[in-house]
């Protein structure tokens, strides 16, 4: 399990994103701080493997909090940025700080899903022994030369609102059910909402990478059913 720890001086943002995390599998939240004095402390403590970050805290900036962690003086700790902060200096002391990523307030749960997803992947490729570069192109979001990222195909655009690796994560769930899904199946499966994963179904519909045919019930309209079409890319 990967264990990490909220900060947010918001009681209430925190347990969102308590809850958020915790229905990613793999995850497990081993505590909350709502200062950066009190973050520094519960890292210490709890020694978690991931910290989830807010920039604005009333005693220690998040940016100062990242750099103290990050310092060598403690425990090793990743640290993820969720702040409403969106000003290029601190966004750049985030990166140089090492942040593993910045996610900005309002998002989207799928969001928050992908970016941990992705951190998963590259604890996976970095405990492992020695990485391909493959392994290390995904470590640091670098397709393949001359490949699309995953869950696109080459030379074409996501539309507005999606991302590859939300459509590599409704693919794989598509082709690994062997059946047809729903769209309320497929966003059980991938952690996305109803409605979005419906999104990214629709877009390989449009694609020809899945068809779509209708199940007629009792009442109500016909519900919409998706199957991956094989050997496409």
């Amino acid at each position: 399990m990967i264990r990490t720890l909220v900060v947010d001086d918001d009681f209430m943002v925190a347990q969102v994103h308590r809850r958020m995390v915790e229905r990613v599998a793999g995850f497990t939240v081993v505590g909350e701080a709502r200062t950066g004095a009190e973050a520094l402390e519960r890292v210490r403590e709890l020694r978690p493997d991931l910290v989830l970050l807010d920039v604005y805290l009333p005693d220690i900036g998040g940016t100062e909090v990242l750099r103290r962690l990050r310092s060598g003086d403690g425990p090793p700790v990743d640290v993820l940025m969720i702040t409403a902060a969106r000003d290029a200096e601190t966004v750049r002391r985030a990166l140089h700080g090492g942040a593993v990523h910045y996610i900005v307030k309002p998002f989207a749960p799928e969001t928050l899903h992908e970016r941990l997803l992705r951190y998963q992947e590259a604890r996976g490729v970095l405990e492992g022994g020695e990485a391909a570069q493959e392994d290390l192109d995904r470590v640091f979001g670098a397709p393949r030369s001359g490949q699309a990222p995953p869950g696109q195909a080459k030379g074409a655009a996501m539309p507005k609102g999606l991302t590859p690796e939300s459509a590599a994560l409704v693919r794989s769930e598509l082709e690994k059910a062997g059946a047809d899904l729903s769209a309320s199946e497929c966003a059980a499966l991938t952690g996305l909402s109803r409605v979005s994963a419906r999104r990214y179904l629709e877009h390989f519909v449009q694609e020809g990478r899945a068809v779509v045919r209708l199940k007629y019930g009792t009442a109500g309209r016909p519900e919409r059913r998706y199957h991956w079409v094989p050997g496409t890319e």
